[in-house]
């Protein structure tokens, strides 16, 4: 081989060998765990990191696998904030209502008492400044956040007597979801942060007087309607809890740039996917819980009252306070003014007309 055929066919092979090199980069395979804060019983909101998993899997062809591990297999089910951070697992599933005691802000990534309804917060997330705000808030944790879930509004839980009034609140320890609890110790009752997984035997134990979950759907699978009969609505504290996929930043940045949308891609179909199955699911459940003999109780007006009272009194006190609570909250507040202004002509007008005629 002459001299100048030699260098066209070595210029050909490198230009083979670079063309190559990405490609196989991109199909190396990867492999990350995700610590869960839920139980695998419940197939709605647990399953929905199995979903973002499954799609992650499948849109690229099997290279990169997700594991996902329930609350206490791999961390505590309130330590996924710290593991993530740390980077001892790439991502978690979680509510990060739950982590109001590292700062009161990480409650506005998922529900506050009065706050959004599910369609609003994810209007406020993708439309507004939502994500924006909450990811210049987590980047102190080392943490790049997606929305990835909503159980719509639940109802306000279990309660062995019935509630008629302010007062039957004073001195109840309940198991109330996160933030919610500085609200509920503000009209006296006593809240307890714990683990789905651990909520039943408590509340047999009479470790608790009263619980709260989520919905009709999960509830019956956790079994509370067997220790306590009253059942009460709406869960004031949760209008549109949204569920958050925390990723290691530097796991994060680490995958390709395809990948790195494929994640984005996955997160917002389980999103969508979670808020389909409570709301097809917990009709069924409803009726199944009343034809058990499980009494469906509104609220009284006061409890509502003085609930609202004392969550816009704290949320003064928290502007004045902390200033990244005050910095996302300012725009959260103003976002929801306006969303309630729109969906009192159009949404809430529509329903309550549905809901009154006979179908």
């Amino acid at each position: 081989m002459d001299r100048r055929s030699l260098i066209k066919h070595a210029g050909i092979a490198g230009v083979l060998a670079a063309g190559a090199a990405p490609a196989v980069h991109a199909q190396a395979a990867i492999r990350w765990r995700l610590a869960s804060s839920f139980p695998k019983a419940l197939d709605t909101i647990y399953g929905g990191a199995e979903e973002f998993a499954k799609r992650v899997n499948e849109m690229t062809g099997g290279k990169f696998t997700i594991s996902v591990h329930a609350g206490g297999e791999l961390m505590p089910a309130f330590g996924v904030v710290d593991g993530v951070q740390e980077g001892t697992v790439e991502c978690a599933h979680t509510a990060p209502y739950y982590f109001f005691g590292k700062d009161d802000t990480f409650a506005l990534d998922c529900a506050i008492p009065f706050g959004l309804n599910s369609r609003q917060m994810t209007a406020w997330m993708y439309e507004g400044n939502g994500l924006k705000l909450m990811r210049e808030f987590y980047s102190a944790y080392n943490i790049v956040n997606f929305p990835m879930g909503n159980t719509g509004a639940q109802m306000g839980g279990w309660y062995r007597k019935e509630i008629k009034g302010v007062a039957d609140l004073k001195g109840m320890k309940m198991r109330i979801g996160g933030f919610a609890g500085k609200v509920f110790t503000r009209m006296g009752g006593v809240p307890q942060n714990i683990p789905g997984g651990e909520i039943y035997q408590a509340l047999e134990k009479g470790t608790i007087d009263a619980t709260e979950w989520i919905g009709p759907y999960d509830d019956q699978k956790l079994g509370f309607n067997k220790v306590a009969k009253n059942y009460y609505y709406p869960g004031w504290w949760e209008g549109g809890p949204q569920l958050t996929l925390y990723v290691n930043n530097k796991a994060f940045n680490a995958l390709p740039k395809e990948y790195q949308a494929i994640v984005e891609a996955a997160a917002s179909h389980a999103h969508v996917d979670m808020q389909a199955k409570y709301d097809g699911r917990n009709p069924g459940a409803l009726k199944q819980l009343v034809a058990a003999g499980v009494k469906v109780l509104p609220f009284p007006k006061a409890v509502m009252d003085e609930a609202f009272k004392q969550a816009m009194s704290l949320y003064t006190e928290l502007n004045d306070t902390n200033p990244k609570w005050k910095k996302v909250y300012g725009d959260y507040a103003a976002f929801r003014k306006d969303q309630n202004l729109w969906f009192r002509f159009t949404e809430a007008q529509f329903d309550r007309y549905m809901q009154s005629a006979k179908l």
